[in-house]
């Protein structure tokens, strides 16, 4: 079989059968950090396939290709892979990775442009609001200050950029007691901490641009609800899970966030009862297994693309 056809039906198989493995799993809300991890491992062996893939299909197409890949290769290297015998497909084969490959990066600008417009536009709305006092301090630290906005909502979020901001309302500074605002702001600062803004970004970017692909729609689906589990676990370290739980009643109080029937809010509440009655954590031993065996998958597309060229070389 074609090494290119190899690498294709390894990352096909990965993208449809690794996100119904992972999401049968009982481990992944009790360790969302590493559920992270998995998932980035997944995404980026699915990636590796198609981009070796397109560099080995388009340097048996095209002589100009083949003399840049393998350029400071001997010829022996190049007679492993065998281009001759791929046939006339290869060219096809590498103009729809190319394209693939094109699609995503324009995918991935547009997410970054459009995340960029909207800080700007929400930071420009909290000048307008929260306009800064004559006198106040404007160096590099403004950026961490908490900003306070009058509203009737009680709400909290973290404005991430260069220089992220927390955000608050005065509802939610009446609503919540000392430690469960302390809570809330471990939990912010929990996003900010592992910049899971850009984790975000990227998941939506690559569902955005190949929605029919079942690894990329579960990658951003999954990454959504993670990161808060990870936020909320960030925050029960240093404030304690009754305490982040209560405070994440009071924020949601009156959204229709525990209403019995499926909604959007559900999740919230999910978080909740997680959050009163935490499972055990996965031993160490555990979790260094699943943390290896998961950096090991994008290993083997690039095993698989270099095992003939070591092979010669040997």
């Amino acid at each position: 079989m074609p090494l290119p056809v190899a690498l294709l039906l390894l990352g096909g198989t990965t993208a449809l059968l690794a996100p119904r493995l992972v999401r049968r799993a009982e481990w992944p809300d009790r360790e969302p950090v590493l559920a992270l991890w998995v998932w980035q491992c997944l995404v980026a062996a699915v990636l590796l396939c198609c981009v070796s893939a397109m560099a080995l299909s388009a340097a048996a197409a095209w002589e100009a290709v083949r003399g840049r890949v393998f350029a400071p290769a001997p010829s022996g290297v190049i007679e492993a892979y065998a281009f001759h015998a791929y046939g006339p497909w290869t060219e096809t084969v590498a103009t729809v990775l190319a394209a693939g490959g094109l699609w995503t990066a324009v995918m991935l600008a547009r997410e970054v442009r459009n995340a960029h417009l909207q800080r700007r536009k929400r930071r420009a709305e909290l000048r307008e609001r929260a306009p800064r006092l004559p006198g106040e301090a404007s160096g590099s630290g403004a950026g961490e200050r908490v900003v306070v906005l009058e509203g009737e909502r009680p709400d909290a979020w973290w404005l991430p950029g260069p220089a992220p901001q927390l955000v608050i309302t005065t509802a939610a500074l009446r609503r919540l007691d000392a430690r469960r605002l302390d809570a809330v702001l471990a939990h912010e600062q929990g996003h900010a901490r592992a910049h899971h803004d850009w984790l975000l970004h990227c998941s939506s970017a690559l569902a955005s641009g190949f929605p029919r692909v079942p690894v990329f729609t579960s990658f951003r689906d999954e990454v959504a609800r993670l990161v808060e589990l990870a936020a909320d676990d960030a925050a029960s370290r240093r404030c304690g899970r009754l305490t982040i739980a209560l405070a994440l009643v009071e924020l949601n109080e009156g959204r229709g966030t525990f209403d019995p029937r499926p909604g959007p809010m559900a999740q919230v509440a999910q978080r909740v009862y997680r959050l009163l009655s935490p499972e055990p954590r996965l031993t160490t031993a555990h979790r260094l297994r699943l943390t290896a065996v998961a950096a090991l998958v994008p290993v083997v597309p690039l095993l698989l693309t270099f095992v003939p060229g070591i092979s010669a070389l040997g």
